[in-house]
């Protein structure tokens, strides 16, 4: 682990996603000092948001966190999965990536109840199609 810190701030968006239904998504970064873990931004689910608004709030060549309430549809009606997304694009520095990849476990472990776990590198990744065969996958 890298010795970051995960802001309280962190922990409350999430709570407030996960059991007040309140966002949409949340980005997270590391605090520019890079002696935490922050929200960078948290998008309140009234705000009319769409998938496509969420994948643009991700820079091609920055590393983040993302937590993302995500709905879909199944034969059996409406379903929701909170996913954890991992955004790491290849174009962005090796320290980053690096700093990234060894504080992840911190701000995991802070967010219980997450449903689905996402990895990704370029933007097929992070598609509503990529993320819908992940959380459905049995």
């Amino acid at each position: 682990s890298s010795g970051v810190q995960v802001s309280p701030n962190c922990i409350t968006a999430f709570n407030d996603l996960k059991l007040g239904k309140k966002h949409y998504y949340i980005i997270y970064k590391i605090s520019d000092d890079q002696t935490e873990i922050v929200v960078e931004k948290a998008v309140e689910k009234s705000s009319n948001q769409t998938f496509d608004f969420f994948t643009s709030e991700l820079k091609s060549d920055e590393c983040r966190w993302a937590v993302l309430d995500f709905d879909y549809e199944t034969t059996e009606g409406p379903r929701n999965k909170i996913c954890f997304i991992t955004w790491a694009p290849e174009s962005a520095k090796i320290r980053s990536k690096m700093i990234y990849a060894s504080s992840k476990d911190s701000i995991r472990k802070s967010l219980p109840g997450i449903g689905a776990e996402i990895q990704a590198t370029d933007f097929d990744e992070v598609s509503h199609e990529a993320i819908l065969e992940k959380v459905t996958r049995k």
